[in-house]
């Protein structure tokens, strides 16, 4: 029990990541905006269910993990819009790396050296792993959108190309995925949800 200390500080520290809000309408609740822990539960549970369609072998249980942790960093560096100005984002990654230092660093040395790994892993997208663990984290936003009329795409002018290149793990990784999003874009664009550049 020498590491629990650490391992309930980090469990509470986390606990942060359900104030940090996300510009995801969720439709269900007035429209309310989803947080990050709300986010990051979908996803890993949308992998689970939609885990037949990788055509690539994955381990699931690494990628249910990146799933929970991958927002984490959240906590400290705050949520970006995933459509914002390059130099926000660029910003953003610096922001992210000391967080996830900082919060994984709670935890005991072998637990915080491998969760740093996962989330690196993650936001590197190299590994089948990580390819598909990061396509459900995209598209979940694409189902969102869809069902609630656009969504954050019609509010910020988000074009069908910007969408397009953010999905574009899934080609690789989940073809028939790939198929799926492609037909829902068109249906955006043809809605007027989506912006043609």
């Amino acid at each position: 029990m020498e590491d629990f200390s650490e391992q309930l500080n980090f469990l509470v520290e986390i606990d942060k990541l359900k104030s940090v809000y996300r510009k995801a309408l969720v439709k269900t609740d007035k429209n309310r905006f989803e947080n990050s822990a709300e986010h990051s539960w979908h996803i890993a549970l949308m992998a689970n269910v939609l885990a037949p369609y990788a055509e690539q072998p994955i381990d699931l249980h690494r990628v249910t993990l990146m799933l929970l942790i991958h927002d984490i960093v959240e906590i400290d560096a705050g949520d970006t819009f995933a459509f914002d100005e390059t130099a926000i984002l660029a910003q953003q990654s610096g922001k992210e790396e000391q967080a996830a230092a900082r919060i994984f660093g709670l935890l005991p040395k072998t637990q915080r050296d491998a969760y740093i790994a996962l989330w690196e892993e993650f936001e590197s997208a190299e590994t089948s792993d990580a390819k598909f663990a990061k396509s459900m984290d995209r598209v979940l936003p694409l189902i969102q959108n869809m069902q609630n009329d656009g969504g954050s795409w019609a509010q910020h002018n988000v074009s069908r190309q910007q969408v397009i290149n953010r999905n574009k793990h899934l080609e690789e990784i989940a073809p028939k995925l790939w198929t799926f999003v492609l037909a829902q874009i068109e249906i955006a664009t043809q809605n007027g949800w989506l912006k043609v550049v």
